[in-house]
């Protein structure tokens, strides 16, 4: 049967912000097949498939030295610091992430020697004027590392950076890798926020994923974290993976929400086989349909929201009380490597295999294989395998793209004070572009703004996707995960 058009909750604008609510609106079909696409998540500007390998050593060590001298001069702006630890015991066929698949825990000794190397090259080009912020620990699971390990490297850090005293400092945790104990040991550590990785809670997902964990195991870690006076926790979910329908995925949602996160990451999945083995295990034909993504997501946010879920962006929720939500309702949210940040334009130190971090005007990337890792580190060599330095008009865009993004508006005065630009005439091709996605009810084009409809957040990506200079200029996306 055709469907000819497709029941989506969607409401007004609030704050600035397009969010849905329980009033329906009718999506034509023609609709969901035009942006059935491929697209960035736009965690940053120029994405990093646009990195170069012109982009080396030297010019990153500049950049941290240009860092270092600013903060010294202005008394130490604060700092972000990303550590990836890559090891996984078993595989999940979903997984994008550069990882390592080993039940060697033994492997994680070299590669904390190496991370203690890179601290040291790091911070003698950076000197120690700057003040971490922020402190976050991503993979892999970083839960593979022991106690032990782990007591040895936030010492390590400590001994290299200033940890400021309200720092977030937040692991991802693997919760079949993780006892009570456990997340004792993490808190008098000074982690203050956990990122639980659930994905689904239907057996069948889970069984088709290769990741199985129970709710109420689940359940256990997140009440003893708050026993435990952890500041916030973070649930990661996937919508589009296989087996999952609108109605168990409901189901899923009505048990995240009873379980009381602080904040929630909601992703579409990304089936990219082509580029990412573990995804060939994964049998396509068992991948929902578009439309029932769209309903997944749709009955996600107006469910979240009527459980007094603040809806931040494409894909994160907040409580109204977490510092995620209370930067939405300020307009400091930003957008970042993992995703939304509480922090607008900090800089991030990207530490281990494949780290991507951002210092000043440019974006940098680690070799991506062990090997290479630990040859570079050997050599007393910072492992940059490639990067970037922004142009004025990557500067340009990436705000525009941001504020779209983060924001769900762009002012055009703001970034013609930033920028010394006038906006209607530098992107006059790109506003005419706007007007198809005006009459789809995608934006409203104003004299002096950009404004994304209710409907237009649910397709954002293909909004900011107009100003994307690199996109538009070869139109291959087959590389990028479906906007939907």
């Amino acid at each position: 049967m055709q469907v000819n058009r497709f029941d989506l909750k969607l409401g007004t604008v609030c704050n600035m912000h397009p969010t849905p609510t329980d009033n329906p609106l009718s999506v034509d079909a023609d609709v969901l097949r035009r942006f059935d696409i491929s697209g960035p998540r736009y965690t940053s500007y120029p994405t990093a498939d646009r990195f170069v390998e012109a982009f080396n050593v030297d010019q990153y060590r500049q950049a941290l030295a240009q860092r270092g001298q600013g903060a010294a001069v202005a008394g130490g702006a604060p700092l972000s610091l990303y550590v990836h630890i890559p090891f996984c015991e078993s595989v999940c066929y979903y997984c994008a992430c550069n990882k390592v698949i080993t039940k060697h825990h033994d492997r994680a000794a070299e590669y904390l020697q190496a991370l203690e190397v890179e601290m040291d090259l790091t911070v003698a080009e950076l000197g120690r004027a700057s003040s971490l912020s922020q402190i976050h620990f991503g993979g892999g699971s970083p839960t593979f590392l022991s106690d032990e390990e782990l007591t040895a490297l936030m010492a390590n850090i400590r001994q290299r950076f200033r940890i400021a005293a309200e720092a977030e400092v937040s692991i991802e945790v693997d919760p079949r890798t993780v006892t009570d104990d456990r997340l004792k040991h993490l808190r008098e550590l000074g982690f203050n926020r956990l990122s639980f990785g659930v994905q689904d809670f239907d057996p069948r997902v889970q069984r088709a994923v290769h990741r199985i964990q129970s709710l109420e195991s689940v359940e256990a870690l997140m009440t003893q974290a708050r026993a435990l006076g952890f500041e916030s926790t973070n649930v990661d979910l996937i919508y589009g993976l296989p087996q999952q329908t609108p109605e168990s995925f409901a189901r899923t949602i009505a048990q995240v929400s009873a379980l009381r996160p602080d904040r929630i990451a909601l992703y579409g999945y990304a089936h990219l086989p082509q580029r990412f083995k573990p995804q060939r295990r994964i049998d396509a034909q068992l991948l929902p349909l578009a439309t029932d993504k769209l309903t997944m997501l749709s009955g996600a946010i107006s469910g979240f929201q009527q459980q007094g879920y603040t809806y931040i962006g494409m894909d994160h929720f907040a409580l109204p009380t977490d510092s995620l939500a209370v930067a939405k309702r300020q307009g400091r949210l930003h957008r970042n490597f993992q995703g939304y940040s509480t922090q607008p334009d900090c800089d991030l130190i990207a530490l281990g295999v494949s780290a991507i971090g951002r210092v000043g005007a440019t974006y940098s990337q680690n070799v991506k294989t062990l090997p290479e890792y630990y040859d570079a580190l050997n050599h007393r060599q910072l492992p940059i395998a490639r990067g970037l330095a922004l142009t004025r008009d990557d500067l340009l865009r990436r705000a525009m793209i941001m504020a779209l993004m983060c924001q769900g508006r762009v002012e055009f005065e703001s970034i013609e004070l930033a920028h010394l630009v006038k906006v209607p005439e530098y992107f006059a091709n790109e506003l005419q572009q706007l007007e198809s996605l005006q009459r789809t009810g995608l934006v409203v084009l104003e004299p002096q703004a950009i404004q994304v409809t209710p409907l237009g957040w649910y397709f954002v990506r293909a909004v900011a996707m107009v100003f994307d200079r690199y996109l538009q200029a070869d139109r291959n996306r087959e590389r990028f995960s479906r906007i939907i």
